[in-house]
């Protein structure tokens, strides 16, 4: 089932619709979703597709032709890949959809295969649109251009597939209630490949028990593999990463968690940031820069997040004892906590939704987060003109109270910023002061989540 992609879906077919044939990079992390939105886009086009495993260039010929022999499309062995692009568009009639999934573990390994298929595309009457896929964003936004030479000027573009929202988690779990999606969106974040191992007819403790912690099951080791699979000297960067996890966001604290030196743990965290698995926090830019804290890392992509913040510490407990036992003395203690940080997330797509429609008593083009050294703001935003609006959300106390209120507005004082708007998100509810103010302030809005 397609969710939420209707923006690349139309990318694909603008390009598709133009004249002349059309190569593309179509790009993204690993279950994103790739796959199922390319097989949505060629559904009702002639198309081929080849998955290209990490092979010598011999191997990959071998291994193409094999399918093509097999799909009746030409013998089992091929002089080059020219011949087998010549193959794949033998008698094909109309636009034809050539995708290759996976692509840079041919374009390592030949010098010859991207030359070969841009001489075949030039060489064309009829055409052909190539699609060229991948789950390593490291190498495509920093290595593929410098791999590639001068070919990269025959792209026609660039698209890429980014994790899907909150809005669309909700649209895949309709069973769940709209709490237990944002438990869900912490534990999975936007990636609907990992999506199709939960069931919302089971409850969130029931879908991590059965489906995250148990050791025949697929995600147990999936935490794992995400970063083996891309990243050489895993012993380092599982300890950067567990570190991190425990609550080390600083380079000195990680430094004297781990005793790597500081040089070593930065270049560490660059290869880190660049697969989109840890982020540098910068706090939103304003007068009281004194009061920030800076140099924060987090672990961004959420499965990894969840694979180290409550699996990598305990694996001695969770090979010992049964998966109920060990979510009630590992996870559920500390979950809550957990998931208010993703419910901060689903506040701010909130509000960016309504600043899109229009919802908002300003237009920002700018937003982000204040990390203070006593207190966050969980998001800030300016118009063109200098108005702010500031929002604060709400996930672990049974209640937001005016004392939450009134901690904002600290805070705000230590970023030192002229507040214009306050909007307080809560999963719960709002005291009867706190409500009573929100009658007679009309710049301060109060949000539960069932009103997102």
């Amino acid at each position: 089932m397609l969710i939420g992609r209707t923006s690349e879906l139309q990318y694909l077919n603008n390009y598709y619709n133009r004249e002349g044939s059309q190569l593309l990079v179509v790009y993204g992390q690993k279950h994103i979703g790739k796959t199922t939105l390319l097989k949505e886009f060629v559904k009702d086009k002639e198309n081929h597709y080849y998955l290209a495993r990490p092979c010598s260039e011999r191997e990959h010929m071998f291994q193409w032709g094999m399918q093509l022999a097999f799909d009746g499309k030409g013998k089992a062995a091929f002089p080059s890949f020219y011949d087998i692009f010549t193959a794949i568009c033998d008698e094909s009639a109309g636009k034809k959809v050539i995708v290759i999934d996976e692509f840079q573990n041919i374009v390592k390994v030949s010098e010859i295969f991207i030359k070969e298929l841009i001489r075949f595309i030039h060489s064309q009457e009829e055409e052909i649109m190539v699609i060229l896929c991948s789950s390593s964003i490291g190498w495509i936004e920093n290595s593929m251009i410098t791999k590639i030479g001068e070919a990269a000027y025959e792209l026609s573009g660039l698209l890429k597939v980014r994790e899907l929202s909150f809005e669309d988690i909700v649209q895949r779990f309709p069973d769940f209630r709209i709490e237990e999606c944002v438990e869900a969106y912490a534990a999975l974040g936007g990636i609907p490949g990992l999506w199709n191992h939960f069931d919302d007819k089971l409850t969130i403790q029931q879908n991590i028990c059965r489906n995250i912690l148990n050791p025949d099951c697929f995600l147990f080791e999936e935490g794992e593999r995400m970063v083996t699979e891309q990243l050489r000297e895993t012993s380092v960067y599982n300890t950067i990463l567990a570190s991190i996890a425990a609550g080390n966001h600083k380079l000195n604290d990680l430094y004297l968690h781990t005793e790597f030196s500081r040089a070593k743990i930065s270049v560490y965290l660059k290869n880190l940031m660049e697969l989109e698995l840890v982020e540098k926090v910068f706090s939103y830019d304003t007068a009281g820069k004194e009061n920030v804290q800076k140099g924060i890392y987090r672990i961004i992509h959420p499965f990894v997040n969840f694979y180290f913040t409550y699996m990598y510490p305990h694996m001695s407990a969770l090979e010992t004892l049964s998966v109920g036992e060990y979510y009630n003395e590992y996870i559920y203690p500390y979950f809550k906590n957990y998931v208010s940080e993703c419910f901060k997330k689903v506040c701010r797509q909130h509000l960016d939704k309504w600043n899109e429609k229009e919802k908002l008593p300003i237009q920002y083009e700018d937003s982000g987060e204040w990390v203070g050294k006593s207190g966050t703001i969980d998001m800030i935003a300016q118009d063109e003109e200098g108005r702010t609006l500031i929002a604060f959300c709400n996930w672990e106390k049974p209640m937001m109270t005016y004392a939450d209120y009134e901690w904002v507005l600290a805070c705000a004082k230590k970023a030192k910023i002229d507040v214009d708007y306050i909007y307080l998100y809560t999963a719960t509810g709002f005291d009867e002061k706190l409500n009573l103010e929100a009658k007679v302030k009309s710049n301060l809005k109060l949000i539960q989540i069932s009103d997102i």
